[in-house]
This record gives structure tokens, C-alpha cells and sequence, in this order.
């Protein structure tokens, strides 16, 4: 059985990984490519492999306009969604590495997605350069707010005595949702029906609100306004410490499963990248993701900063892609 699986342990890792350094690239730079990036009203396209009003647009747009002032030119957000984020994983990095092509890039589905041969991906882990992580975000498990269960216990165990009576929402194949939903099946034995928007949460939530799926497996910052408007009643948050946005749901641990489950999120470039406009790029998206204003829009959306190094994020999506590769027959069983 899977308690605090692999899985939990990368996601828990994180703070550890933080301690590393700060270059992705600690070879000497080329000042001159620096100092001619980016080209004077040559746009920079930040490629979001989701839907607009998800938490990865959300993040990115509000990184973007710091992200323009300490770069001097435009950032384009260009939201390229569909296939669990594999079609704007597949365009970024495809792109030239020459700094004009970034993208947000979230675990499991952009580690996970090149493991199964199934998905065809075109790109590998070596495809990517990572630039900086911004962020991890809890997975969680809501309901209507009419619903007759009450607490995490009572939904479980319906799911445990009428196995997919129920249906639950993923953001796709091999997601975050996805992996936590396997979780729960192969500890608890409570087994839901998954559905899979392969769009992004925003799909997810709209079906939920339209009450065409029965369970919201979301993240944090996807049901902290659902929560507040009353549209959504969150039974759990997958971490250790209860969530600041949603300080009276309780954590899975607290109602007796010790599972850990949730999304890192942060940003990388096509692999390839001159050392110099790598090093232009790492500090600006640094400075982007810690800057006090951003950081407070953050947390009022439920989204908890979490920045590593270029080199930290590069650490922490190596460990991940083990602990993936083993986790990975879990989900391919709840397809």
C-alpha cells in the first residue's frame, strides 16, 4: 500500500532543494549575447500549456509585467492548451533556445508525459532548461455545497462501498489530479471515476459548477473563491500543514490518511540556451516570483510562493522524474 509515497517525498522535498544554489549554468557567461537580449522590440512568448483563468495563467500573468520591466521589452502570454498541457509543452520546446520562447511548466504532467510511450510526447526531460520553480499548490477534494457528505471520512468511504459511483475531475492524463486520485485508490481502496479536462482546471471547475462531475479534484488556488462564494465545500487539503487560504479544512492526515499530493510550478526555456541569456532570464523570472506585490497577489489566490534557484528547480524535477517513473503503473490503472 502507498502512504506517504515517492511521490509525497518530492513533493516534501522541496524546502530542502531551496537550500541549493543559483545558476543553472555556472560556466562562464558571454556578455555580449547578455547585453544584446532581448533585441529592442523583439517580444518574449511565455508559452502557458493550459486555458486562461487557471492557476498557471493566473501565476504567469501576474509575473509578466515585471518579468517585461526587467527585461525591457513585451512578454506575451500565449496560452496553448489541450492534451494535459502536451500541446504547449510540445510548441516550447520546439522553439529556437534563444531566449524569445519561455514557458510554464508544472509537475506531474510535464515529467510524467514523456515517461508513457502511450502519449507519444515529442520532447524528454532533456528537452527543457529549467529557469526558476514558483510554487506548489495542494491538491484537494470538494464537493457541492448540498452534498450529503460532510467530512473527507464519509466521501471515502461511499467511494470505498460503491467503487466509481462517483465521478471526479482531473486537469487530463497523468496529472497532478490524476496521481492523487491513484493515491487514494491504492491506500484507502476508495475508487472514483476520473475525468479527465484536458484543457485545465478552468474546464474542470466549470463542469463541477454545472454539477456535470460529481467530485472537484482541484488545487488549492482553484477552490479558495469557490470557497468563499459558497459554490464549493472542500473536504481536504493533501499536505501536512493545513493551507492558509483554507485554515478551517482539515488535512487528509488529520482525518487519518497520510497522503501528500499536490502541483509544482515554475518556468524553463527550450534546452539549449546561451549561458548568458539564461543567467538574463533566471534573475528576471527571480525577481518576477519573490517580488512582495506578486508574492501577496499569490497568497490572496491561495497560491503559497515557493521559488527555487534555476538550479534547485532542475534538482527537484530530476527527483521527481524517479519517483514518477515508479508511481506511473498507479494511474495508468485509474485511465
Amino acid at each position: 500500500m502507498i502512504t506517504r509515497t515517492r511521490i509525497a517525498a518530492a513533493f516534501a522535498a522541496a524546502t530542502l532543494i531551496a537550500l541549493t544554489g543559483c545558476g543553472a549554468n555556472a560556466g562562464a557567461t558571454n556578455t555580449a549575447a547578455a547585453d544584446d537580449f532581448p533585441k529592442k522590440g523583439k517580444s518574449i512568448d511565455l508559452v502557458v500549456a493550459f486555458s486562461s483563468g487557471g492557476a498557471v495563467d493566473t501565476a504567469a500573468r501576474l509575473i509578466q509585467p515585471i518579468l517585461e520591466k526587467e527585461l525591457g521589452t513585451n512578454v506575451e502570454v500565449i496560452n496553448k492548451p489541450g492534451a494535459g498541457g502536451q500541446i504547449g509543452y510540445t510548441q516550447m520546446t520546439s522553439a529556437k533556445p534563444d531566449g524569445y520562447t519561455i514557458g510554464a511548466t508544472g509537475s506531474p504532467s510535464v515529467v510524467v508525459s514523456p515517461l508513457d510511450p502511450a502519449r507519444g510526447a515529442k520532447y524528454t526531460r532533456s528537452s527543457f532548461q529549467p529557469l526558476g520553480r514558483q510554487v506548489i499548490d495542494p491538491t484537494v477534494i470538494a464537493v457541492q455545497p448540498d452534498s450529503p457528505y460532510k467530512t473527507l471520512k464519509d466521501l471515502l468511504d461511499a467511494a470505498k462501498a460503491n467503487p466509481k459511483s462517483m465521478t471526479a475531475s482531473t486537469t487530463g492524463l497523468q496529472t497532478g489530479e490524476h496521481f492523487a486520485l491513484a493515491q487514494i485508490q491504492e491506500s484507502v481502496g476508495a475508487e472514483f471515476a476520473p475525468v479527465h479536462f484536458s484543457e485545465g482546471a478552468s474546464q474542470a471547475t466549470t463542469a463541477f459548477l454545472g454539477k456535470h462531475v460529481d467530485i472537484l479534484v482541484a488545487n488549492v488556488s482553484d477552490v479558495t473563491d469557490l470557497t468563499k462564494q459558497g459554490k464549493a465545500r472542500v473536504l481536504g487539503v493533501m499536505t501536512s500543514e493545513r493551507a492558509p487560504s483554507l485554515p478551517d479544512v482539515p488535512t487528509f492526515k488529520e482525518s487519518g490518511y497520510d497522503l501528500e499530493a499536490g502541483t509544482a510550478r515554475g518556468y524553463s526555456a527550450p534546452a539549449g540556451l546561451p549561458d548568458a541569456i539564461a543567467k538574463k532570464l533566471e534573475a528576471a523570472i527571480q525577481k518576477a516570483v519573490e517580488d512582495p506585490t506578486v508574492k501577496e497577489k499569490m497568497s490572496a489566490l491561495g497560491l503559497q510562493t515557493s521559488y527555487l534557484s534555476a538550479a534547485g528547480y532542475e534538482q527537484f524535477w530530476a527527483a521527481q522524474e524517479e519517483d514518477f517513473k515508479k508511481a506511473l503503473p498507479l494511474v495508468q490503472k485509474t485511465n
